[in-house]
């Protein structure tokens, strides 16, 4: 359960390009319901932040208010800034398509365009975006995303296969080449591998580690172990008694896991309920 010393963590040296993901006093509501209440958050640029808690603690709305994917509900309201690299998201001027742009998103499910080949799942993302690119960069692009997404050697010699022929793994490797290929600067993943066996779970998180090098992570999981071994710091939800999600505890993964300063994240790391 618990996580690895800090100093035996996998070094992740972060650069200028990374960006800072800051969420500033967000409230949420579906209707008159409200699902989350004044939560503040900042996910450091370049390290994997991992979003823990039960089941209906808000943490997924969450994770959908940092790209605006909140707003594709009829009934979704909001309130709070969400800042990349100090400029908020939800800025009039800020348009729709460059926060998508600037931060992708992986789903708990895989979800590759079954009628489209490898190749042009990966080089989907340029069509949605209007991006223009020649074959040899095209070509470029395909090797590099799927390279970073761990799969290039398990398909290079079959581009022009059916995206949905891939195992659950792959295919979830494949969403992820396909959000990088559009150069995000943050990478959101909604419980990436909870639909997936643990040897495909261990080569996506691996995959991860690799990607936060360049790429800011913002992770919503269910799995204390998973939590434990991937992210650097770590966000505690709890929603209680019918009221909204609110962020009890949050800092280094570390120290959440070993020295809570809060009981009811003890109890929840510990397995205790949740």
């Amino acid at each position: 359960m618990l996580p690895a010393h800090p100093g035996d963590q996998p070094d992740r040296p972060g650069h200028a390009g990374l960006a800072e993901l800051e969420a500033r006093e967000i409230s949420a509501w579906f209707g008159e319901r409200q699902v989350l209440d004044r939560v503040s958050l900042t996910m450091p640029a370049g390290g994997i932040t991992a979003l823990i808690g039960p089941s209906g603690c808000g943490k997924s709305t969450f994770l959908r208010i940092l790209n605006r994917m909140h707003e594709l509900v009829p009934s979704a309201q909001l309130a709070g800034e969400v800042l990349l690299d100090g400029v908020d998201l939800y800025d009039p001027e800020f348009r729709l398509t460059a926060a998508r742009r600037a931060i992708g998103m992986v789903f708990q499910k895989p979800n590759p365009f079954p009628a489209m080949s490898i190749q042009e799942n990966v080089l989907a993302g340029l069509k949605l975006t209007g991006t223009r690119a020649g074959r040899a960069e095209k070509d470029e692009l395909v090797e590099s995303c799927l390279t970073r997404a761990g799969l290039w050697t398990e398909v290079r010699d079959r581009l022009d296969a059916p995206g949905g022929g891939l195992s659950g793994g792959q295919q979830q490797r494949l969403c992820i080449a396909r959000s990088l290929a559009i150069r995000p600067r943050v990478l959101l993943m909604d419980e990436p591998c909870s639909a997936l066996d643990p040897t495909s779970t261990r080569v996506i998180e691996e995959t991860m580690l690799d990607l936060a090098r360049e790429v800011t992570i913002v992770i919503v999981t269910h799995n204390m172990q998973q939590a434990a071994r991937v992210s650097d710091t770590c966000a505690f939800f709890l929603a209680s008694h019918g009221t909204p999600g609110v962020i009890v505890e949050h800092g280094d993964t570390y120290a959440m896991f070993n020295a809570p300063q809060d009981q009811r994240t003890n109890d929840y790391v510990n397995g205790r309920f949740g």
